[in-house]
This record gives structure tokens, C-alpha cells and sequence, in this order.
């Protein structure tokens, strides 16, 4: 589709004035932040910062108690989460989880969006549409599952992945919705080095197709592999942004996360 160059870089996610409170105290006061179309942003701060709160705010999982949400240029501060994603916001999760009893390959197709197999009427009525869909979701989870190296395990329950491997099932299936932004919180978090080579390689891969990505991330290596710019977050707000090597330089930043982080 052909866009003019002002609605290229109109971003494709914006908050804006976001503020949510829980018992009167204050998780995220007064954020904004843009995302561009096919940009890569993270979002880092120490533990309370408020980040997941965001994720979730943006999301569509909380409802903030002021400000706006755009995506595509569009208010979507009152849609729920499955509205947001077919939308064409997908979002991963800290701790991934799985239907544990499903296999590798239905645990994607099932993230396939407006499928007729979800209403029985439907189901019944168009039975050779509902089969003709399912080989197409299929097909499609499979090419997936070959991007993220997940293909020799697609007939295996989803119980039998490792930890690295269920944040790649997690991606697999944010991918199968087709967004055009996806939220990642934390995909290195509890992965061996090798996973974790192959899950930043995979998100790189994903950016460079044209999706944008706003990524929570403790690991610094990995933010500032995959991250050419970063904000960061502190009690709530908006502290600091810019690309991770000036941002984590700065006297306010190493104050409240550096220091307090691991050697």
C-alpha cells in the first residue's frame, strides 16, 4: 500500500499524558512516547519503575486514569487487548505460558486472527471453509516455526520446551497474528546464551521486515545490541532518553538503575 511521506513517519504507537494510580499511589505519571514505523525502542528503569504497568497500559490489559493511546494514528485507549491486536498490536509476556497440552504447532495457530472455526454457527454451516482456513493457518504456523527453529519439535506438547524455547513459542505466536508492533517484556529473561543469541538474531530479523518493537529488557548487552535508542523509566516517569551508550552514561541514570544492578 502506498503511504505519503507524512504518514511514514507519523509512529505507529503514541502515549500520551499516560498516568495510572493503585490505593492512591502513583505507578506512571504523565508518560509519552512515540514509536515510528519499523523503529526499535527500549524500555528500561530499575524494578517499580512502572514498566510493566506501561506494557499493560499500552496493551490494553489496564485502563490508564488519564491520557491517550494511538496506534496507527487512531485512539485505541478504550479497546481491549484482542481489539488491539487485531488492530495490529501483539504483545509477549515476562514468563511464558503456553498451553501446555497442545502441541508446538497448535499453540501458534491457535493466535491466527478471524478465524471462522471460532463460531459454531459458522462451523457448521462452512465446514470446507473451516477446513481450507485451518491448512492455511497451518502453512502459515509452519513457516513461523522454521523462523524461530522450532520446526522438528512442532508436534510435541508445548510442556516439553525449555524456558528459551517457550519465549520463541511466545514469539511464534505474536508473529502468527501478523502485527505491526509487538511489546516484548523481557524475552532474554532466564535464557541460556545460545537461546539467547538465537531470540535476538530472530527480533532483529522480525525489526528489519518492518515491524516495530518496544522491548523491555534488563540485560544492557542486550538492549544496546538490539536498541539504537532507549528511554528510561524512574518512579513512574519519563527520565531519560536517547541511544543506550549516552543514556547509560548519564549521572541520573547510574544513579537510580546501574547501581542497584548485579555485577
Amino acid at each position: 500500500m502506498d503511504r505519503s511521506a507524512g504518514q511514514e513517519a507519523a509512529p505507529v504507537l503514541s502515549a500520551r499524558g499516560l498516568s495510572k494510580s493503585y490505593g492512591g499511589n502513583r505507578v506512571v505519571s504523565d508518560l509519552s512516547l512515540d514509536l515510528p514505523p519499523g523503529g526499535m525502542l527500549g524500555l528500561i528503569g530499575p524494578n517499580g519503575a512502572g514498566k510493566t504497568t506501561l506494557f499493560n497500559l499500552l496493551a490494553g490489559a489496564v485502563r490508564p486514569d488519564g491520557g491517550a493511546i494511538l496506534l496507527v494514528g487512531r485512539d485505541v485507549t478504550a479497546q481491549p487487548p484482542r481489539a488491539r491486536l487485531r488492530a495490529g498490536l501483539g504483545r509477549s509476556f515476562q514468563i511464558a505460558r503456553p498451553f501446555a497440552r497442545m502441541t508446538v504447532l497448535e499453540n501458534v495457530m491457535t493466535a491466527a486472527q478471524a478465524q471462522t472455526g471460532e463460531s459454531a454457527l459458522a462451523a457448521l454451516l462452512r465446514p470446507a471453509r473451516v477446513r481450507s482456513e485451518e491448512r492455511a493457518h497451518a502453512a502459515r504456523a509452519r513457516e513461523i516455526l522454521d523462523f524461530v527453529s522450532l520446526s522438528q519439535l512442532e508436534g510435541e506438547p508445548a510442556s516439553v520446551l525449555s524456558g528459551g524455547q517457550r519465549k520463541l513459542l511466545e514469539l511464534a505466536r505474536v508473529l502468527m497474528a501478523e502485527p505491526r508492533v509487538i511489546l516484548l517484556d523481557e524475552p532474554g529473561a532466564g535464557v541460556n546464551p545460545a537461546l539467547l543469541d538465537l531470540i535476538a538474531d530472530r527480533i532483529q530479523a522480525i525489526n528489519a521486515r518492518g515491524v516495530a518493537v518496544l522491548l523491555i529488557e534488563h540485560n544492557m548487552e542486550l538492549v544496546a545490541r538490539l536498541c539504537p535508542r532507549v528511554i528510561v523509566m524512574a518512579a513512574g516517569r519519563l527520565l531519560a532518553e536517547g541511544p543506550p551508550s549516552e543514556v547509560t552514561a548519564r549521572a541520573d541514570v547510574i544513579e537510580v538503575y546501574l547501581e542497584g544492578m548485579p555485577a
